[in-house]
């Protein structure tokens, strides 16, 4: 039997984002390995990081929630994924660490290191080992999927992400979401890249990584975009198609074209 990924995480199916994030901020640091001796505690740290993996990004969640951990690693049909196209099923990268790290972003985020107040209290400049030189997060790249007519017409995104920002008292951070606005312009392709300067988490000797998104096209149901050509694919009985008819195909600026099949069959 597969992982409860809401289990794993000590929450219940209605749990929010920000209860995600502190399910896993909780247990992740009770279970780091560094702390937990326990022979089990390596898979219960990998359990968790696969767990927050999945619960803490909207697509993943999506299938998860409405699939289950099937739909999620053995994939869905493209028909049935609406707003999400997943055509290959999820596979953990293995990696607890990197969650870990993308997580907290310091060196030493355990429980020691927070105030009262539940705030992350973070190393002063240079660390208890002397680090002092800066180093620059590896940026983070995430897709952004469009729908044809966007990609046509152009259109506004706006996208929240959460990230550490350090505090005034320069020892402390706190988690606060920020609102990225991406105007869509017409003509944009798949792979299109929109990078966001610095806008990663925020620390002592970090400089904060760029948040990269890149353009990916939704499933139409009437249109496959191929480089600057629309292709249009339609079942058209043998009857009409000897005898004669007009086809009639909606353009993606909403202009009715009437296309007689004498002109499209040989």
């Amino acid at each position: 039997m597969g992982l409860d990924y809401y289990a794993v995480l000590e929450l219940d199916r209605g749990a929010t984002s920000d209860d995600i994030k502190k399910a896993y901020r909780k247990l992740a640091l009770k279970f780091h390995p560094l702390k937990c001796k326990e022979p089990w505690g390596p898979k219960r740290f990998r359990q968790l990081a696969e767990a927050y993996d999945v619960l803490s990004d909207p697509m993943k969640k999506g299938i998860y929630d409405k699939f289950g951990e099937e739909g999620l690693k053995g994939g869905i049909p493209l028909e049935l994924a609406s707003d999400n196209p997943w055509s290959v099923g999820y596979v953990f990268h293995n990696n607890p660490e990197k969650v870990f790290r993308e997580f907290f972003g310091g060196d030493n985020p355990f429980a020691e290191f927070f105030a009262e107040d539940g705030s992350e209290v973070l190393l002063p400049f240079g660390g208890p080992r002397g680090r002092g030189a800066l180093r620059r997060d590896p940026p983070i790249v995430r897709d952004l999927y469009v729908s044809l007519e966007d990609l046509f017409h152009g259109c506004t995104k706006k996208i929240k992400i959460s990230r550490r920002v350090m505090n005034e008292d320069g020892q402390t951070s706190t988690i606060r979401d920020k609102i990225l606005t991406i105007d869509v312009q017409p003509g944009w392709k798949r792979g299109t890249r929109i990078t966001f300067e610095k806008e990663g988490d925020q620390g002592p000797n970090i400089i904060p990584a760029d948040i990269t998104f890149v353009v990916q096209e939704k499933l139409h149901p009437r249109f496959k975009r191929i480089d600057n050509n629309l292709l249009y694919v339609a079942t058209i009985p043998l009857s009409k198609a000897l005898t004669g008819c007009t086809l009639d195909v909606w353009t993606l600026d909403g202009r009715l074209l009437n296309i007689p099949i004498n002109d499209i069959v040989e």
